[in-house]
Order: structure tokens, then C-alpha cells, then sequence
């Protein structure tokens, strides 16, 4: 009986040790956020969000501020993007057996909207590889971080741990985190929401340097709108390929696609999809290689 009671504590007294540890990891992570996200919680409880829910979500030791992921958004340039490599050989073979994979979903989706498979395609080629890159920042962080910047002290806070990033000037920075505060709030409430209604965990979710998430690489506020359920299970899964194909074939015909549109109006469609010129011509490039 001794040495049970004896081992029995010494569990109990293993249990408390993690249980305070846990306890302490969570109250340095609230606090350390505290400084970046205090006056984002408020806004988004503010907003309807539920406080306890909010709080507790800051509150995990993942959820961060992302001062060196979000130093590259600053000087990204989407021109610098080496689109052309898609349209070689090994790209556009690995593109056909996609299409091949998911034959019944395309002629589907093209049933219902009216879009080439070809195209769909290559913009799930050109934004994640066919689904195979999907991104490996925290969509999370990556929108609380740059909708936090609407703070004036947080965007002091970020420019003193960013401003040795090269071709980064102050002015440059202020601008693009005024103007990007006010859109990254408007993504990150529209995240928070589809995490809701979906009953997903908003912090394992991971995306691009921008928080576009999913094969189809859709903003959190294209999915309510724009996104479709392709494989009918009731839910909007762009991390599905089903749904992805969906998704993407509503969204360009949304925007004006239709059967047998010529290149230059096409161009305009896929443009809305991302501003790049270089983005169109290789998605362009991509499909007729796709039909030859």
C-alpha cells in the first residue's frame, strides 16, 4: 500500500509539474502577444467575435506575431515571380495526369460553369503544383500580424525588427501597412468566420506569405461567395480537390468566363484571379499547351 501511494504521487506530483508548465507557457504566450494583439482582440470582440473565445485563441503559444514571415509581403514583387518555369515539358506532364485523376470532376465542373478544364488546371499548377505546395505559414498569424499594423505602436514594434530587410524603406512600409491593415482585417474576420461555420481549428491552418489558403489558393473572403462544396459533403474544403476545382470554376465564371472565350478576354478573367501580367500569360500558356 506504501508503494503505491508512493507512486501514485509521484504521478500526481508529474501531472501538477506539466499542468504548471502548460499554464506558464500559455500566460508568456497572452502576454508576449499582448503587445501586438491587445488592441486586435478588442477590435475583433468588438465585432461580434466571442471574448472568451478570442481570448483563448491569442492565447496559445502557436498563435505568434509574425514579424520575419511578414518582413517578406513588404517586398515581395509579383513580376520577380518566375512564372515561364510551368510551361516546360515536366510541368505540363505531371499537369495531364492531373487532369486525367480527376476527369469526372472537371467534366462536372464544366457542366455546371462552363470552364476548360485546361484552365482550372493550370492555375492549380501554377499556384500550389497541383496541390502538392499548398503553403507553410499560419494563415492565423499571417492575418492577425498584418491587421494588427492598424495600431501605430505595433507598426513601430514591427519596423524595429524589420528594417534591415533590404530594399525596405520606412516610407514604403508605412504606406502598404496602412493600406494592408484595413484588407487583412477584413481576411482575417472572414477566417475566423468560415473556421466557425466549417468547425476547422483556425491556428493549424497554413497558406501563403498573403493567407491565401487551399489548393485553389483562395482569400478567406472569396470562400463564402465564391467557394463551392464539388464533392457534395456539405462543407467548402479548398485543402479538397473536388471542391477546389469547383471553387475555381465559379470564381472565373463569376468573373466572366465562358465557353470558347477568346485569349484576350480570357486574359482579363484569369487577371482578376492575380493581378500579374506574367501570372496571365503562363495560366494562358499553361492551357493551350494543356489542349495541343
Amino acid at each position: 500500500m506504501t508503494q503505491f501511494t508512493a507512486w501514485q504521487g509521484r504521478v500526481i506530483f508529474g501531472f501538477l509539474c506539466f499542468l504548471g508548465l502548460a499554464l506558464l507557457t500559455a500566460s508568456a504566450a497572452a502576454e508576449k502577444n499582448g503587445a501586438y494583439y491587445q488592441s486586435l482582440q478588442k477590435r475583433l470582440i468588438a465585432d461580434g467575435f466571442d471574448a472568451a473565445v478570442i481570448r483563448e485563441l491569442y492565447a496559445r503559444p502557436e498563435v505568434k506575431f509574425e514579424a520575419k514571415g511578414i518582413s517578406v509581403y513588404f517586398v515581395h514583387r509579383e513580376s520577380k515571380v518566375h512564372y515561364e518555369r510551368y510551361t516546360d515539358q515536366l510541368h505540363i506532364e505531371k499537369a495531364r495526369v492531373y487532369l486525367q485523376q480527376h476527369q469526372a470532376t472537371f467534366a462536372e465542373a464544366e457542366n455546371l460553369y462552363g470552364v476548360d478544364p485546361e484552365v482550372i488546371t493550370a492555375i492549380i499548377l501554377v499556384e500550389t503544383q497541383l496541390g502538392t505546395l499548398l503553403g507553410s505559414r499560419s494563415v492565423l498569424n499571417t492575418l492577425s500580424t498584418m491587421a494588427a499594423l492598424s495600431d501605430p505602436k505595433v507598426r513601430n514594434l514591427l519596423w524595429r525588427k524589420i528594417k534591415d530587410t533590404p530594399d525596405l524603406t520606412r516610407a514604403v512600409f508605412d504606406k502598404k501597412a496602412a493600406r494592408k491593415s484595413k484588407w487583412a482585417y477584413r481576411e482575417l474576420m472572414a477566417f475566423l468566420r468560415h473556421a466557425r461555420a466549417q468547425g476547422f481549428d483556425p491556428a493549424e491552418i497554413k497558406g501563403s506569405f498573403a493567407g491565401a489558403m487551399g489548393i485553389a489558393q483562395f482569400m478567406p473572403s472569396n470562400i463564402d461567395t465564391l467557394g463551392k462544396d464539388g464533392n457534395n459533403d456539405g462543407k467548402i474544403n479548398l485543402f479538397d480537390d473536388a471542391d477546389a476545382i469547383a471553387s475555381i470554376a465559379f470564381y472565373l465564371k463569376e468573373h466572366g468566363w465562358q465557353p470558347g472565350i477568346e485569349r484576350k478576354k480570357a486574359a482579363k478573367v484569369i487577371y482578376h484571379y492575380n493581378h500579374s501580367d506574367e501570372y496571365v500569360d503562363a495560366i494562358l500558356s499553361v492551357t493551350e499547351r494543356l489542349k495541343g
